[in-house]
């Protein structure tokens, strides 16, 4: 996955993040979408359309790798978008995010005014400032950028933050705090990291990644016939979860889960989630069956 990728992510879940960066309150009905122009294989990747015409309309492009020609792009796609849609906005902006200063392009002509201009804003992620005091989702800009060796500590503070303030979509924070260090430690499962930074069951079920899993089992359980009934239905979810932590099960331990009455089988698929290895399965099933 590119880094980018993680910021469109971002603005996508949580729209009001450009608003944030630029210091204003967020307007109602705005929309995030990446916007191809066909006609010259442009590409407009971050674009936030106003609800009506009387609105401004924003575009925001990721650049971590310093391109020379950047502006020279940006410009001859913002303006080709002013003529084909002039009808939809009134006014417009242009933000562009970089991780530091040095990855700016040197030279700026022949658009030095436009640069300049109360039109361009320029944002420095190393600039932001702390990721206590920032607002979550711009401390998430900053996780984005941080190094190997800070990014857990770092990581686990956001997530302490998600729990202990009144933030909006929390569910979207963890997935987007979890899928920014995934793309860092790519040895580690989704699973591993949510772990790592600390996320408790219930924080855990409303994620995306849990509900994916039992989504998953579940359209197995369908295809499978629903005759089989809802004992093997939920049998499936937990053995699925084992294996994606564990990898392959013991045979014997397969067959005993299978055994369980329904009751059983979902007490385990709470516990298993705070199961870090087989042995504690096995104590599990020693002490309740």
């Amino acid at each position: 996955m590119r880094r980018d990728s993680l910021f469109y992510q971002l603005f996508a879940q949580l729209p009001q993040t450009l608003f944030d960066l630029l210091g204003r309150d967020t307007p109602q009905g705005y929309r995030f979408e990446s916007v191809e122009l066909k006609q010259t294989a442009f590409r407009i990747d971050g674009v936030f359309m106003p609800p009506d015409p009387s609105g401004i309309v924003y575009f925001c492009e990721v650049q971590f790798q310093r391109d020379n020609s950047f502006y020279e792009r940006f410009f001859a796609e913002i303006f080709l978008y002013l003529r084909l849609y002039r009808h939809t906005f009134s006014d417009w902006q242009a933000v562009v995010i970089y991780p530091h200063r040095q990855a700016e392009q040197v030279s700026f002509e022949p658009y030095e005014v436009l640069v300049n201009s109360h039109r361009l804003r320029r944002v420095y992620l190393n600039e932001l400032g702390s990721l206590e005091a920032l607002p979550l989702n711009l401390a998430l800009m900053q996780l984005m950028v941080m190094a190997e060796a800070e990014m857990p500590a770092a990581a686990r503070l956001l997530a302490e933050r998600t729990r202990t303030e009144a933030v909006p979509r929390p569910e979207v924070i963890i997935e987007l705090i979890t899928t920014i260090v995934l793309y860092k430690f790519t040895e580690l499962s989704r699973e591993e990291v949510l772990r790592m930074l600390g996320f408790t069951t219930e924080e855990l079920k409303r994620t995306r990644f849990y509900q994916e899993v039992y989504a998953e089992a579940r359209e197995e359980v369908l295809q499978q016939g629903l005759q089989q009934g809802l004992q093997q239905g939920e049998t499936l979810v937990v053995l699925r979860q084992l294996r994606r932590r564990f990898g392959e099960l013991p045979a014997g331990l397969e067959e005993r889960i299978r055994q369980l009455p329904v009751h059983q089988i979902e007490a385990l698929a709470e516990a298993l989630l705070d199961f870090t290895t087989l042995e504690e399965v096995f104590a599990w099933l020693e002490h309740s069956t």
